[in-house]
């Protein structure tokens, strides 16, 4: 039982009307008795507030108590943490937190969200802002103030609507130091209590949980997503222990980071007494058997190495929102019983944009996989107001707004920030469009939409129930001596992805001279793909552009095959790839544009001509592993030229006759290259285009893989590509 405030108080604090901390401790106790944490904003001169709220850390024994604040705050009291080291608390209990969001931190989203997970029943969360708060940006707004904008030139339509929804809560203490704070009246306690059968288990959804993954099935993965607090990566560790009980040799665990599963060490720690941690990711028992916690990226190079993996092999993956679904979909197939835990909303990485992303990868490699979704909270009870507080400011619980149909022809509008940060139902309709369409969206991502510089929103459908949404950001139009300090990696100033990287990549300063509009996110109703919505907005969007004197239209997404295939679609050409994986998606990086202007149209022959001479030594040293797929589509975008006569010699003798491929790798290359490409002979211009430049044998479960190679390069050539076995132009 986590120590209560208790009436051990100072004389000075126990007078009445010396102080409301006495008022505050008894509501906690109150709060406690239900089983329910609390949100206290605390608002008006910061020195008046920090020092309100010094009274209440020290008005009682907090368990773990913890003070957040900027470095040059002079935090009054240890311990204290920056709102950027939030996340390091994940996995620890807290009763008190005081987060003051007033001084040269600012207010951070992403630490809100880390630290009310943390908080234990008849905890307070103490915010501290100025008074009055939302009619000016706060110094965390730096974060996405892109160059040459400061800060303070920002609008604040985000802190301004956290601010008037913390004025309409009733479920919140509102404290405008120096005055009182006035206390909601709480609702009476639940009488109902449930039923658990399992003594390990907080609730009966854990109990279901912990059965459930103690009974995984051969190519039937368990995923279980859930909101925070509901005892997920808890489950896990009680079912590790009762499986190594059994006699289970050993069971890989892995999650982002060793912290993220700390609570699953706790659980197997308590229930495993005879056992040992000896060293920090490994616990073993007396008779041997052994968890042992593995980095994705340790434990994907040891699946590769094919030191882990096969029959009988156990993996439990937690936050599996945060890891690439690229390297859940190689786990999947190296371990024959799997269970993923994540998070369905927040800072973690959204488990809704998981889900979307990896459901057709469970449904192609394991069709029998099964979903739970425990309910229960365990740190706190149901009705708790601290949860339904947060998850309104940080808009955690976005909706996908309901699917409608057009009548007449396509229309789209821009959206004024000001005004949807006004509208509540709206901007919960926009913002639950994106969450659904994208792999992951944090709290900050919300701020950036309302009060990022530069930034255009604009959407298909009715305001509240948006069918398709595109945001753009403005970047580029630098001058010419700061464009030349940052292709020699020189300056980096903040913002401007795609431009800055093109110059400091590629070596174009034009890229980074020119205007661009960027496409960030864009997202259509699942009930209305396929449909020309995104078309239709990227196409008034970029003549709008185009209009205003834009030269460049670009967009950066990850290179998959169907993505590609879109942009393809709408007129844009690939101009970057990046080289290593993105952490979020674990997929390699496309950049791609089309121009608006003449300028633009300059621009862009010089980088797509760049582009198509770094191709192919990307694909043999640094793209060994891009998809096959991808590669195709690639080769069929870049400038093409007739094959010579001593090339589709070549080609005929590789195809038709016993010519070795290797020693007529350039001409096959120039067939990859060159080749109109029908759908017919698709998968055999994969298969030559990964083994021409990536040295990728085909894959053939029998028989030789350089003659499947011939018969690929029969097909193409039969097809009337080039031209018919034994027939010359």
């Amino acid at each position: 039982m986590p120590a209560l405030p208790h009436e051990g108080l100072t004389k000075t604090l126990s007078m009445p009307g010396k102080s409301p901390v006495p008022a505050l401790l008894a509501h906690a106790k109150r709060l406690h008795r239900r089983r329910w944490r609390q949100l206290v904003w605390l608002t008006g001169e910061p020195a008046e507030c920090r020092a309100q709220a010094l009274e209440l850390w020290q008005g009682a024994y907090w368990l773990a108590p913890l003070w957040v604040a900027h470095q040059a705050d002079n935090a009054p009291v240890e311990p204290w943490i920056t709102p950027r080291k939030a996340r390091t608390r994940l996995g620890t209990e807290h009763q008190l937190v005081i987060m003051d969001a007033s001084g040269s931190a600012g207010f951070d989203p992403e630490a809100l969200g880390a630290l009310a997970g943390t908080l234990t029943a008849g905890g307070l969360l103490v915010l501290i802002t100025p008074y009055p708060w939302g009619e000016r940006p706060d110094p965390d707004y730096a974060r996405f103030a892109d160059h040459p904008w400061q800060w303070e030139q920002l609008t604040a339509h985000y802190l301004a609507r956290l601010a008037r929804l913390l004025d309409e809560r009733t479920d919140i203490v509102t404290w405008h130091a120096p005055g009182w704070p006035q206390l909601p009246r709480l609702t009476a306690r639940s009488a109902h209590l449930e039923s658990v059968n399992d003594s390990a288990c907080a609730t009966a959804d854990q109990a279901a949980t912990v059965t459930q993954l103690m009974n995984l099935k051969r190519r039937r993965p368990l995923v279980i997503t859930a909101d925070r607090g509901r005892g997920k990566s808890a489950a896990l560790g009680i079912a590790c222990a009762r499986l190594l009980e059994s006699g289970m040799p050993i069971i890989i665990v892995t999650a982002p980071r060793l912290d993220a599963v700390e609570s699953l060490f706790t659980r197997l720690e308590a229930l495993c007494p005879e056992g040992a941690r000896i060293t920090p990711s490994r616990f073993q028992l007396a008779n041997k058997s052994e968890l042992c916690f593995l980095p994705p990226d340790v434990l994907t190079e040891q699946v590769a190495a094919q030191k882990l993996g096969g029959d009988g092999s156990y993996l439990m993956v937690d936050e599996a929102a945060a890891i690439p679904a690229f390297l859940l979909g190689q786990w999947l197939s190296a371990f024959p019983r799997i269970a993923f835990a994540t998070t369905i909303d927040g800072y973690e990485g959204s488990g809704r944009g998981f889900a979307l992303r990896f459901r057709s990868v469970l449904d192609r490699l394991t069709p029998q996989w099964k979903a739970l979704t425990p309910n229960t909270p365990i740190r706190w009870a149901v009705g708790d107001p601290l949860e339904a507080t947060v998850n309104q400011l940080l808009m955690l619980k976005a909706p996908l707004p309901a699917g409608q149909r057009f009548n007449g022809p396509l229309t789209s509008q821009v959206i004024i920030r000001g005004e949807l940060a006004h509208n509540e139902n709206a901007l919960e309709a926009v913002f639950g469009l994106l969450v659904q369409s994208h792999y992951r969206t944090s709290p900050s991502d919300l701020r950036q939409l309302l009060d990022g510089p530069g930034t255009t929103l604009r959407l298909v459908g009715q305001t509240n129930a948006p069918q398709a949404v595109l945001v753009a950001r403005e970047e580029g139009g630098f001058d010419a001596s700061l464009a030349e300090q940052v292709a020699l990696g020189k300056r980096r100033p903040q913002g401007h992805l795609m431009a800055q990287s093109l110059a400091a990549h590629m070596g174009s300063r034009a890229a980074l001279t020119a205007s661009w509009r960027r496409v960030v996110r864009i997202a259509t109703h699942p009930e209305r793909r396929r449909e020309g919505l995104g078309r239709k907005l990227i196409d008034d969007d970029s003549r709008e552009a185009a209009r205003q004197g834009i030269a460049l239209y670009g967009a950066t997404f990850g290179a998959e095959a169907s993505l590609l295939r879109f942009w393809l679609a709408q007129g844009f050409t690939p101009v970057r790839l990046g080289i290593t994986r993105e952490t979020a998606t674990g997929e390699f990086a496309v950049m791609a544009a089309k121009a608006l202007n003449a300028e633009g149209q300059a621009v862009l022959s010089t980088l797509k001509t760049t582009f198509a001479a770094a191709l192919p030594g990307l694909l043999a040293f640094e793209l060994p592993t891009l998809p096959a797929e991808v590669v195709s589509l690639l080769l069929q975008v870049l400038p093409r030229a007739p094959l010579t006569a001593d090339e589709r010699q070549a080609v005929n003798d590789v195809a038709y006759a016993h010519r070795d491929p290797v020693l007529a790798r350039p001409a096959l290359q120039a067939l990859a290259r060159e080749t109109s490409v029908t759908q017919a002979a698709l998968i055999a211009h994969q298969q030559l285009a990964a083994w021409a430049f990536q040295n990728r044998p085909l894959a053939v479960a029998h028989g030789d893989a350089v003659r499947a190679l011939r018969q690929a390069i029969e097909q193409l050539t039969a097809h009337g590509m080039l031209f018919p076995h034994g027939v010359e132009e």
